[in-house]
């Protein structure tokens, strides 16, 4: 009986042990949902897991895909964190209580723009880059077409640019939603609407994401790509025979940002990430996938072919009207019901 029972403790002792390493293994991980570019989003992730040891399961989809895979797995949440994309969507998934507060330790080190979504939403998201919108073009391609050279946004809609035009679909795509919620802002919501209308009869292709008119571009199979310009700056660093476009009338700007999910499964690890992806070393890593933003830090380093936000005729965008989430359906709406469905 004393074997038995000895047998028995020590069964249940190895049990016991083994369950607090089953429970110690499975918290040391985090679920990533990225929305910057690709090679952006593989750095955070083996960096992170580099530094801690903690294993991440990485995703890239665009601002608008993860917003609504998000949206779609409320009641079930499977991610921890969302790093990257456009501001307005993590404005949006906050005021629909998708995302949950955090108060960083690093919000001391950040300039003041990173610090406003996390006001106007309770520190429920925040800032880790800003970057402004205008677009690229092949200049290779634009003269083999005999195309001018445009300079404004209205210079898209010459019909001479007929096919050569390509932006993402703002359903899909946070730098299209802002593409269309600047043009809204810039000449009023009829007007802009009109200007989508003939914009669309010169686009070739609405892509999913937000960078890849001008990475088409780049390889020569588009001439003018709707994006952020870093994203255009990394194509014309890299080699590609691309022009960077700040539009004359003036434009609008990202809060790229980043949110813990509400009901994170893995609370501890996304907070870890949150104040790790907020330091100084880690945002200057950017520049080693030529990522040039304007970091949210004060002390991360910058390139000097990152566009000068001073230099550049900024809108006064108001993040609160279209970072809500009534304002983007109803302008996504619209946006389908008007222009989508016109011809090409």
């Amino acid at each position: 009986m004393k074997t038995i029972a000895k047998i028995t403790l020590g069964f249940a002792i190895a049990l016991s042990a083994t369950s607090v390493t089953m429970t110690f293994a499975s918290a040391q991980k985090l679920t990533l949902y990225c929305s910057a570019q690709e090679d952006w989003c593989q750095l955070m992730a083996k960096g992170f897991e580099a530094e801690t040891g903690i294993k991440v399961n990485m995703t890239r989809k665009s601002s608008g895909e993860t917003f609504a895979q998000i949206k779609s797995e409320e009641a079930n949440p499977k991610g921890d964190v969302w790093w990257g994309g456009t501001g307005d969507p993590h404005l949006q998934a906050a005021e629909e209580d998708l995302s949950q507060p955090y108060d960083s330790p690093m919000q001391g080190e950040l300039n003041d723009w990173a610090l406003m979504p996390a006001k106007s939403t309770g520190n429920k998201t925040i800032g880790i880059y800003s970057g402004a919108l205008g677009y690229g073009y092949n200049e290779d391609l634009l003269k083999k077409a005999n195309l001018p050279v445009p300079a404004c946004w209205k210079d898209l809609l010459k019909p001479e640019y007929k096919g050569h035009v390509q932006m993402a679909n703002p359903n899909s795509s946070g730098t299209a939603y802002t593409t269309l919620a600047t043009i809204v802002q810039l000449f009023g919501e009829d007007e802009g609407f009109e200007f989508m209308k003939k914009l669309h009869v010169n686009i070739n292709q609405y892509t999913k994401s937000g960078s890849a008119p001008i990475k088409a571009a780049g390889r020569g199979e588009n001439t003018i790509g709707i994006v952020f310009m870093h994203d255009a700056v990394k194509q014309a660093v890299s080699g590609f025979p691309i022009k960077v476009v700040a539009p004359c009338e003036g434009t609008g700007y990202e809060i790229g940002s980043m949110s813990i999910i509400k009901g994170a499964r893995n609370l501890d690890e996304a907070k870890k990430f949150y104040d790790w992806a907020l330091t100084a070393d880690v945002q200057s890593r950017a520049l080693e996938v030529k990522a040039f933003q304007v970091m949210s830090n004060k002390g991360a380093k910058s390139s000097p072919s990152a566009p000068d936000l001073a230099s550049i005729k900024l809108i006064d965008y108001d993040f609160k009207k279209y970072g809500s989430s009534d304002e983007r359906k109803r302008l996504l709406k619209k946006w389908d019901e008007e222009v989508s469905v016109l011809p090409q």
